[in-house]
């Protein structure tokens, strides 16, 4: 091992690859701000340009693209509600809150410190773990995946707040049913396309996400005629001042960071669960663990709600790294395209990789330091400039927001059917979000169900029915924890009606 790390270090210091992390860093964040541009496309765009690099150069190259782009992602999550990266629709929860007080300096600062922390932490995690994890990672079967996509729709009552658990399970309802829209992959049976060929491949993420986030908030500021607070201007005009954290707010975030980077790191070992359901479940996480005065800022412009969903994105990127590196599967669909072009190279992912390749291997984990520290250093002197973004006056930055939304959405499948669809389900969102539904269950049941689908599929078919959910330790544990996940809320609200009534008997 030790030697392992020697010849990956020797790798990375290169000046040839060290100059990769630097290009991949800033070209995954400069993509990662562009509502409608993800990690995949950023890193199916760089496969040419590495042909001609050496594998470990190249790699070094697309990984930092990939975890550039989740961290430049919180950016457009933060200042326009638009979360075109599916691992940070959980960031603009509280950090679009945030940046509409006035306190956008500082929620790009939370950011960038929670996915700093959260990849250099699973960084070493991945450093110290990865041959061990990979032992992991082949325990998991359809069964304990199912139970996983379970436990990451039970996080739906983290975003349920008093007396709106009915209108959150039924968006759940809702995600699910639009997730099943298309082709169905075993059977070839189209499922509620009504003989559309233009929905035979479902219906796209990036497309909900923009309709249901970006292209809804821009059209309810017209709507209600909203305009950009004072303090929100003086505050995107203000300097580094912005940036401070007080000692107070430090020393809250710090157990979050370090409970939300453990957890996103195992989720990202996992293949096939990714950023998008760690940042989640650390979302439901915090706010199940936070106290009834916390709980009631979450979803507000909680500083702890931005940083577990941007501490654990970044550590699942690293995590995801394991599999693919170890085992040779995919960790995610980003993953994925890097494990096609490492087959280009000649080079096989797998348990060999250890012995045959070692400076692929070791330069990989060892770049994400550097590129960590790179990230921080490039972004935080950029966020007062950044910041600026919300002085904008409102006729022009609305018509912005509307550009990118149909220009990301369009760029994808160059579909004109893709844009009248999204346009649709951003009135639809607007009707629904004036009646006081959360959009953010919808988005997690559309994000899992099909991967929810699959796995549950597969483990009746393996298992011959529904005893895989008592019959493997596995599964059966994570179902108790989604139980008691569940019962938890409940439980404090008899609780603390039953002390309330308490209360009262006494006053009376």
């Amino acid at each position: 091992m030790i030697e392992g790390i020697l010849t990956g270090l020797q790798t990375v210091l290169q000046p040839v690859n060290l100059a990769m992390v630097f290009v991949g860093c800033f070209a995954g964040t400069f993509i990662g701000m562009l509502p409608g541009l993800g990690p995949i496309s950023a890193i199916a765009l760089m496969i040419p340009i590495t042909y001609g690099f050496d594998p470990a150069t190249g790699l070094i190259l697309m990984a930092g693209v990939y975890y550039g782009a989740i961290f430049g992602g919180s950016t457009s999550s933060i200042l326009l509600n638009a979360p075109g990266v599916a691992g940070t629709v959980a960031t603009s929860f509280d950090g679009y809150p945030l940046a509409r007080r006035g306190l956008a300096g500082k929620a790009l600062a939370v950011a960038a410190y929670a996915s700093f922390s959260g990849g250099t932490i699973a960084a070493i995690f991945l450093l110290l773990a990865a041959p061990a994890l990979a032992n992991v990672s082949l325990a998991f079967q359809s069964s304990e995946y199912f139970a996983l996509m379970v436990l990451g729709l039970t996080a739906v009552a983290a975003f349920a707040g008093r007396g709106q658990f009915l209108k959150a399970m039924l968006m759940v309802a809702l995600g699910l049913a639009l997730a099943t829209v298309g082709q169905d992959t075993s059977s070839d049976i189209s499922r509620y396309t009504f003989g559309m060929i233009d929905l035979l491949d479902g219906i796209s993420f990036l497309l909900v996400a923009m309709a249901t986030f970006a292209l809804s908030e821009a059209l309810m500021t017209v709507l209600k005629r909203e305009r950009v607070d004072k303090a929100a201007r003086q505050a995107a005009r203000g300097g580094m001042g912005s940036l401070r954290l007080a000692p107070g707010e430090a020393k809250a975030i710090m157990p979050v960071i370090g409970r939300s980077s453990v957890l996103g790191f195992f989720i990202g070992v996992l293949p096939g669960a990714g950023a998008t359901i760690a940042s989640f479940l650390a979302y439901g996480l915090e706010r199940g663990l936070a106290s009834d005065k916390d709980k009631a800022e979450f979803g507000k412009g909680s500083l702890k709600g931005l940083a577990a969903p941007e501490t654990a994105n970044n550590a699942a990127c690293s995590g995801s790294f394991v599999p693919l590196l170890t085992l040779g599967i995919p960790g995610s669909g980003t993953t994925a395209v890097m494990l096609g072009a490492l087959i280009s190279y000649g080079i096989q992912p797998g348990p060999r990789l250890f012995v045959e390749n070692p400076a692929v291997f070791w330069s990989v984990i060892l770049s994400m330091y550097v590129g960590n520290i790179v990230l921080l250093v490039l972004n935080l002197p950029l966020i007062p400039y950044i910041a600026r973004l919300l002085a904008m006056p409102r006729p022009i930055l609305v018509p912005l927001v509307l550009f990118f939304s149909l220009c990301g959405v369009y760029l994808i499948s160059f579909n004109t059917f893709d844009i009248q669809l999204m346009v649709l389900f951003a009135a639809v969102a607007i009707v629904l979000r004036l009646a006081g539904y959360p959009m953010a269950p919808m988005i997690l049941a559309f994000v899992l169900g099909r991967l929810m689908e699959e796995n549950l599929r597969r483990a009746l078919e393996i298992h011959d029915g529904w005893a895989f959910l008592w019959e493997r330790p596995l599964t059966l544990a994570i179902m108790v924890a989604t139980v008691l996940f569940l019962v938890a809320p409940l439980v404090q609200a008899m609780r603390t009606r039953r002390a309330s009534a308490d209360l009262a008997g006494e006053g009376g």
